[in-house]
């Protein structure tokens, strides 16, 4: 896209550099927003404000403040508003991305470009827009129904439904963000509140190609490969999670242990599900054990589908490298995934994305661990990830990090949410070396 100033100088600036403008703006507001004396209730300065609203268009969660009770119904909104622009617009500038290619790009670029952010078609991109926006709406509002009919006796209908509409926006975009400071902890027990909320941040994570394939194909024979392999990966962390979850922490005191055959049951999906990107918590995460903690991490560090409201590294990315693993133990010349075969390109961009992201979280990592001495270990790897992931999870210690630390979680939580999106742009336009090199033999393993 080109920007002309007063000299009439023609300026270029590429999708990730607007993405990056883009959400930058929105933080910029955010902040200014936030810190208005309508927005609070007097205790918010411009670090909290300019962590929450990072937290919020980045859709990670983690906060320094009970939004519950550091923010005003202004503040609230704000802070509701921003989660959906981060959501909604990450999706929509990602599916733009692909018309703002060059005219000049050869077909084989266009068509890189089409198939790394979905396999969109350039005449099907109004088409894919309209249908991110209507299935948002759509399930944003059953969740808002069920939410209010379940909180209805408790709180009333107006204070109901300002909640379930804010739980709704924060579950669907997997923004994570919590009224209480307990987050979901309170609804441990209600069944009908933990599942729906469940079920919506699990449908913001599959990813909106896939969900339109599902309504178009309506039998899985007639879905696409893509839609298979993510659909099938998601049911199986959910099912391994949930069930070393449950054995793991059946026995302990401070989680699992002193509830009911099915109160434990729903806990163990609830945070089976939840570390793959949307940041609410029905179990307390600093007193689970170790073992569980390392799950949680790798949940958080794989993320949900591409093009959908989770973070990580998908769980595209991920089963692609899983499958090169076996493919290469097995010798076999090809990756074949449900009797297709998988380009090398689509590999290498898999092994990119974890790469950068591995970079990412321990640039931050080491970052945190020379300005917080005092802090333990596990705490600030947890914290990493959970911000360079764009999960929202902590383990208690956010709002006692020093400022620069917050800063970096910013970064972390800013670079999470736009680094695959800016990779996805380089691969769609490559530059061709025109020098042949002779091959060599490089010894790794």
């Amino acid at each position: 896209m080109k920007f002309i100033n007063k000299k009439r100088k023609s300026v270029n600036l590429s999708p990730p550099s607007l993405l990056a403008l883009g959400f930058l703006s929105f933080i910029i507001m955010g902040t200014i927003l936030l810190r208005l004396p309508i927005s609070h209730h007097g205790q918010i300065g411009w670090i909290e404000a300019f962590f929450t609203a990072t937290s919020a268009v980045t859709i990670t969660g983690l906060s320094v403040v009970t939004v519950g009770d550091a923010y005003t119904l202004f503040g609230k909104a704000v802070v509701m508003l921003l989660i959906q622009c981060g959501g909604l617009g990450f999706m929509t500038f990602a599916i733009l991305a692909v018309m703002s290619l060059s005219p000049k790009s050869g077909l084989k670029q266009q068509i890189m470009a089409q198939e790394t952010i979905g396999q969109t078609s350039l005449y099907r991109v109004s088409f894919t827009i309209k249908g991110v926006f209507l299935y948002s709406i759509f399930f944003e509002s059953i969740g808002t129904i069920i939410l209010t009919l379940a909180w209805v006796e408790d709180y009333g209908f107006k204070q109901a439904l300002m909640h379930a509409m804010f739980y709704s926006v924060s579950a669907f975009n997997n923004g994570g963000f919590s009224l209480f400071s307990d987050s979901v902890m309170s609804f441990s027990g209600q069944y009908l509140v933990t599942l729906t909320i469940s079920l919506l941040y699990i449908l913001g994570g599959i990813g909106f190609l896939v969900l339109m394939d599902i309504k178009r194909a309506q039998r899985w024979k007639k879905l696409s490969p893509n839609s298979k392999l993510v659909l099938s990966t998601i049911a199986g962390l959910n099912l391994f999670a949930f069930i070393t979850i449950w054995i793991l922490e059946a026995n302990n005191p401070l989680t699992l242990a002193p509830m009911h055959f099915g109160d434990q049951m729903v806990n163990a999906w609830f945070h089976a599900t939840v570390p793959r990107s949307s940041g609410f918590n029905s179990l307390d995460v600093a007193s689970m054990s170790n073992p569980s903690i390392l799950i949680t991490m790798l949940l958080m560090f794989i993320g949900g589908g591409s093009l959908s409201t989770a973070g990580g590294i998908k769980v595209g990315t991920f089963i692609i490298v899983v499958l090169s693993v076996i493919s290469f133990l097995r010798r076999s010349d090809e990756l074949t995934v449900f009797n297709y075969s998988v380009p090398r390109q689509i590999v290498f961009k898999a092994m990119a994305v974890i790469s950068i992201n591995c970079m990412i979280i321990f640039i931050g990592f080491f970052s945190l661990l020379i300005f917080e001495p005092k802090q333990q270990f596990l705490d600030l790897l947890f914290e990493s990830i959970s911000a360079g992931c764009t999960v929202g999870l902590s383990r208690g210690i956010t709002g006692d990090l020093q400022p620069i630390s917050l800063v970096i979680l910013c970064m972390l939580m800013f670079a999470g949410r736009l680094g695959p999106l800016t990779l996805a742009y380089l691969i769609a336009t490559p530059k061709k070396s025109r020098v042949s090199h002779p091959s060599t033999e490089i010894q790794v393993g």
